[in-house]
């Protein structure tokens, strides 16, 4: 395994390890507290968490395909396309979390309303614009990619 495809592996884990302690501890404490303390929004703190565990599904399946774009790399296969599936995949990850996180955004603002925190709503548009972003990125990377393959079997072609 090549030293910097290890610290870009390791980088993946460490992303997805404060979503699953989120996922697994975070999320259900705040749900029991909010249960306890009748909280009037409490319906609207639940939509708010389907929305955010619905979403790590995606998160999870798009580190995955990160992961193993990684490991083609690490087998000199980066120009295949095996890597430019991974980065479509990982565009298609990046839009279903978005398209989550705009539908839950009504969710978002009810909290903000109840709770007179607009934060609430930044929060949940900053994960929308950065999924945008990861799109975005996916898909310039895939149709570059594309490119670079189509010219190099363009040249084996041609020799």
């Amino acid at each position: 395994m090549k030293r910097e495809t290890l610290f870009l592996k390791a980088a993946l884990v460490l992303l997805g390890l404060p979503i699953l302690a989120a996922c697994v501890l975070g999320l259900p404490m705040v749900a029991m507290e909010a249960a306890e303390h009748d909280y009037e929004a409490l319906t609207w703190l639940y939509a708010i968490f389907v929305v955010m565990y619905i979403s790590a599904i995606p998160y999870f399946a798009a580190l995955y395909q990160s992961y193993r774009l990684l490991t083609y790399i690490d087998k000199n296969n980066a120009f295949s396309d095996l890597s430019v599936s991974a980065l479509k995949k990982i565009k298609l990850y990046a839009a279903m979390i978005s398209i989550l996180y705009a539908a839950g955004l009504p969710f978002f603002y009810m909290m903000a309303e109840i709770d007179d925190a607009p934060g609430v709503i930044l929060i949940g548009m900053v994960i929308i614009f950065a999924s945008v972003v990861i799109g975005v990125f996916a898909a310039v990377l895939q149709k570059l990619l594309r490119n670079a393959i189509d010219i190099k079997s363009e040249n084996d072609l041609t020799i």
